[in-house]
Order: structure tokens, then C-alpha cells, then sequence
């Protein structure tokens, strides 16, 4: 039997994860071009845009490391459904958005949404290994990163025509509901969800969680092969710019019958697809052995850096399409494959740290890399495709870094 379908078939829980990742990721997709389109539409600014993708990554950056502590400690099932609550509220205020001295709210509604984000998504993350076997995690991981792609496709593409046809509201209701769906599936859930109890040290820094993050530092000092694998995602957090220069290029360049929301939506349609099939095409080329999957990390940096360069030097909506999927191809595989080798690695007192720490650093290069494309684009008045190619030449060097890591740091892997 298909792996995939064995899984879920098979595996209740994990079903019911999956499930609720559809319904929500294919409601915020179809938000973010509605609002990528509203800020350039109120502000005509490129930057706003910028700001927009940074209040998307900062938060996680900012929050990070207490809610690793918070995942490490409490009900991972609870703390997920309470997070996905949260957002279903907090989006149904764009609804009020109409004019250009209104779009602080824009930002605030995303800060908070984000905010419940980084909390929700260290907890799916490290719950993942609850819910499945290890002979499991890469199908579950690369089944998880194909809905996320596919989720993006669909929503961003069907977001892009929504938005253009029936307006920006329908978008944001269907991003609200979407969160109350995902609530409503999580609950259905039944694993044990909570970390297990460990004896913590009395004292204001165990009541803090301060001692919960010292240790969590401690761990990953202590192992450089969990300190290597959280800077994978981090090398392509330089991607950040380009998600940017995408959404300026399907306003600017390559609308679709005049409409920016179309445009935008067939460029994220296409990193979606992208991203999807990467790992699912990794994972039957290269198996899920652990050595494997390191090896095809700097390879990965290196076809990220080919298409980014390909999509910089694009004439048309066609060839930008196409390389925006390999990019985004190469760039999943970079994702699953980090994720699984610290799953198989980490042990669980400690994922919940690990993997929002490792999505904090994620976030902090991606809002920088969006900030300073955004800044070179109104001030500079540099082109978006001469500052894409500037992101393909540097994503040589995250290559080249790994290569380094592997040869002299890493030595033999234990999973």
C-alpha cells in the first residue's frame, strides 16, 4: 500500500492533525493575497508590503523562545486548539479595514495572529513524533509539508481570483472560519500530548521558565549535531526577500488581466506546487536514510540558487512560474529533511525549545532579507529581478557552509 495512504488510513491521530492543517493553512493562504493586495492597493508602497511579511516572521522571532518553554510544559493538543481560537478571533477584525490611516490595524491583527503562531506551530511540530512510529516521521513530515505546499497553491491561486471577484472580505471570513474548523478537528484528537514530567529545580527561575530555556541552551551546545541541523532552515530564511519581490512582480510585472491579486496568486500558486513536490520526489529518489538526508542538504541550497537566478532573469509569467517551483522544490526539501533529522534526534523533554528556537531563527534572517529588499526597492529603486539574482548568488554560501559542517564538525551521524 501507498505510504501516505497507510498513513492515514492507519493512524487516527494523525489524520485529524492533517486534517486541520488543510482547513487552516488553506484559509491563511487565501488571507495573504488579499492582504499582500490591500497594503499595495491603500499604500502603493512596496515597503508596506515588506513591513507586512516582517510582522509575519518578527513575532516568531520575538516569542520564540518563551513559547518553547510554554510547549515543553503544558498540553500540546490544548495549547494548539486554544492558539487556533485565538486567531479565528483576531482575523475577523480586518473586516474593518477600509482606508489608508486604517492599515495599522492590518499590522496589529497579523502581530497577534503570528504571535498565536508561534506558539501553535512549535507544538504541531513536536507533537508529530507522538502521533507516529519512526519508521513514520518522514511520511508524516513529508506528507505534512506536501498539504502546506498544496494548501498554498490552491488557496493562493483561489485567493488571488476570491479576491478579485468577490472582494477582500470573503478572504479574510474564509481565513476566520478556517482557524474555528482546525479548533473543532484538533479536538477530536486523542494522544498523550503533554511532555513528560521531569523534576524541575524550585526557584523564581523555574517559575519563570528561565531555567526551562538555560537548559534548553545547554542542550543544544552540548550537540553540535542538533546545532547544525537548526541553521538549515535559517540558510533559507534568505528566501524571505524573495516572497516580496514575488508579490511586487505579480503587481508590477506580471498581472493577470490587470488584477495585482491575480498575479500575486499565481506566483504563491507556484511556490506551492513547488514545495509540495520537492520532498515527495526527495523521499522516493533518496529513502529516509538519515545520512541521505543530510547529504542532500547542500545540493538543495545549490538548485535554490539556479532557479532564484532563473526567475531573475524571467521574461515572462511562464518562466517565472517555473522557477519559482524549482526554488520552492529545492527549498522544501530543505525543510522536511532538517525537521525529520532533529525529530529523530531530539529527544521530546527538549522539542519544543528546539523547534522554536530553530523557527526564531528562521524568522529573524527572513524579516531581515524582506526588509532590505523592500528598502531597496523604494529607496534605491533597484528592480526586483536584479535583487533576485542578488539572493541566488548568496544562496551559494549557505552551500558552501554545510559542505564545511559535514566535513569538518559533523563526523558520523548517530539517528
Amino acid at each position: 500500500m501507498n505510504p501516505y495512504r497507510a498513513l492515514l488510513t492507519g493512524n487516527r491521530n494523525y489524520r485529524l492533525l492533517w486534517f486541520g492543517q488543510i482547513v487552516s493553512q488553506l484559509g491563511d493562504w487565501f488571507n495573504s493575497v488579499a492582504i499582500y493586495a490591500l497594503l499595495l492597493e491603500l499604500t502603493g508602497s512596496a515597503t508596506s508590503v515588506a513591513l507586512m511579511i516582517i510582522v509575519q516572521f518578527l513575532p516568531i522571532a520575538v516569542i520564540g523562545p518563551v513559547a518553547g518553554v510554554v510547549v515543553d510544559r503544558v498540553d500540546r493538543r490544548r495549547l494548539m486548539i486554544a492558539a487556533d481560537v485565538l486567531r479565528g478571533c483576531v482575523v475577523l477584525l480586518l473586516l474593518l479595514v477600509r482606508r489608508a490611516d486604517q492599515v495599522w490595524l492590518v499590522y496589529l491583527v497579523m502581530g497577534v495572529a503570528v504571535s498565536a503562531t508561534a506558539f501553535f506551530e512549535p507544538a504541531r511540530t513536536a507533537a508529530i513524533p507522538n502521533v507516529t512510529s519512526k519508521a513514520e516521521l518522514l511520511t508524516a513530515n513529508a506528507l505534512s509539508s506536501a498539504t502546506w505546499s498544496a494548501m498554498l497553491a490552491i488557496g493562493a491561486g483561489a485567493g488571488g481570483v476570491v479576491t478579485a471577484l468577490l472582494g477582500r472580505e470573503t478572504a479574510f471570513l474564509v481565513n476566520a472560519v478556517s482557524f474555528f474548523a482546525s479548533a473543532v478537528i484538533l479536538a477530536r484528537t486523542d494522544f498523550v500530548a503533554t511532555p513528560p514530567e521531569i523534576k524541575r529545580p524550585t526557584g523564581l527561575g523555574s517559575l519563570t521558565g528561565i531555567a526551562d530555556l538555560v537548559e534548553g541552551i545547554r542542550y543544544v551546545r552540548s550537540d553540535r549535531h542538533v546545532a547544525a541541523l537548526m541553521l538549515v532552515k535559517a540558510g533559507w530564511g534568505m528566501a524571505g526577500g524573495v516572497l516580496l519581490l514575488m508579490a511586487v512582480m505579480g503587481e508590477r510585472v506580471f498581472p493577470v488581466g490587470g488584477s495585482a491579486a491575480a498575479g500575486i496568486g499565481v506566483l504563491y500558486a507556484a511556490r506551492g506546487f513547488g514545495a509540495g513536490v520537492g520532498p515527495i520526489l526527495a523521499r522516493a529518489w533518496l529513502g529516509q536514510q538519515p545520512e541521505q538526508m543530510r547529504r542532500a542538504i547542500a545540493p538543495s541550497y545549490l538548485l535554490v540558487a539556479v532557479f532564484y537566478l532563473m526567475l531573475g532573469w524571467s521574461a515572462n509569467l511562464l518562466t517565472a512560474s517555473i522557477a519559482v517551483i524549482g526554488a520552492h522544490a529545492a527549498g522544501s526539501v530543505l525543510w522536511v529533511f532538517s525537521t525529520v533529522l532533529l525529530q529523530m534526534s531530539v529527544p521530546d523533554r527538549y522539542r519544543g525549545r528546539v523547534f522554536s528556537a530553530e523557527l526564531a531563527l528562521l524568522m529573524i534572517i527572513s524579516a531581515l532579507s524582506s526588509y532590505a529588499c523592500g528598502y531597496a526597492l523604494d529607496a534605491w529603486k533597484l528592480s526586483p529581478f536584479f535583487l533576485t539574482r542578488v539572493l541566488g548568488v548568496l544562496f551559494i554560501m549557505p552551500a558552501l557552509g554545510w559542505l564545511a559542517i559535514e566535513r569538518w564538525h559533523l563526523g558520523p551521524h548517530r539517528a
